[in-house]
């Protein structure tokens, strides 16, 4: 406001009517920036190479760690402000849609695991869900095995129909990955892939227990759930969002196979 007047009226009237240090003005006319501002325009610049590096991943409290871990013990607050005002958020992730069928005449088996997601050691627990993925071929299905102890994915498989054989593969796959373990628990939800004849019987071929959730509680499989959440807003709608921003044909959103699980 003292620098607008001070084109109309002495700048000594105007620091005495506001009232203002004559000194503390002309500093300000030599650097209008706080010390704040120009602390906050340093972080801000952390904030968006972070912001940058995970592809647009990271919320707040990510981004302060990354921030702690690089020695920057900043507060929290100061960096959702900062994040706010320079309108950088996370990607929301999308509503979740239930893609397995559970209204079937199949046997259900216990739920062993009792939402515990933290087993002791590896090939203890593994679980399993299927969700669906646009690509080249268009929609396909996704079936993953999660280890639950290192959640990391031991097996997939993908088909453009959602059949028992698309289970069936995807844990044939961890079987031999992870060297046929032994006193292995196999969880899923109550679809009919996963309570199929034809999947049980190979279960108990390999001497797996199968474990299944309480019906409608997707609690029960939280963690694959997390993970086909993780995949799609970090990879598959980052992917899409990229390639609209380039191309204005529809086919741009084919993406391969390798592309989404790489």
């Amino acid at each position: 406001m003292a620098d607008e007047l001070s084109s109309d009226f002495p700048v000594e009237k105007i620091c005495n009517a506001l009232p203002i240090v004559k000194s503390g003005f002309y500093d300000w006319k030599k650097n209008p920036y706080s010390k704040r501002d120009e602390s906050d325009s340093i972080l801000l610049k952390d904030i968006e190479e972070i912001y940058s590096t995970s592809k647009g991943r990271f919320g707040s409290p990510q981004i302060v760690a990354k921030l702690k871990e690089e020695g920057n013990n900043c507060n929290h607050k100061r960096v959702e402000r900062i994040m706010k005002e320079n309108n950088i958020r996370s990607k929301a992730a999308k509503k979740f849609k239930v893609t397995t069928n559970s209204n079937h005449d199949h046997n259900i088996s216990p739920n062993l695991l009792r939402r515990d997601f933290n087993p002791p050691a590896e090939n203890h627990v593994w679980c399993s869900d299927i969700t669906y993925i646009w690509t080249m071929e268009g929609w396909l299905y996704l079936a993953v095995v999660l280890d639950l102890y290192s959640r990391k994915v031991v097996g997939w498989s993908m088909s453009k129909s959602m059949s028992r054989h698309l289970v069936i593969d995807s844990f044939n796959m961890a079987w031999v990955n992870r060297g046929e373990p032994e006193g292995l628990i196999y969880h899923s939800d109550r679809g009919s892939q996963y309570a199929s004849n034809d999947l049980r019987n190979l279960l108990g071929k390999c001497c797996v227990s199968q474990s299944m959730s309480r019906a409608g509680d997707c609690w029960d499989n939280a963690c694959a759930e997390s993970f086909f959440t993780s995949l799609k807003k970090e990879e598959v709608w980052n992917f899409c969002t990229l390639c609209h921003e380039y191309h204005s044909d529809l086919d741009v959103f084919r993406v391969g196979r390798s592309k989404i699980l790489k």
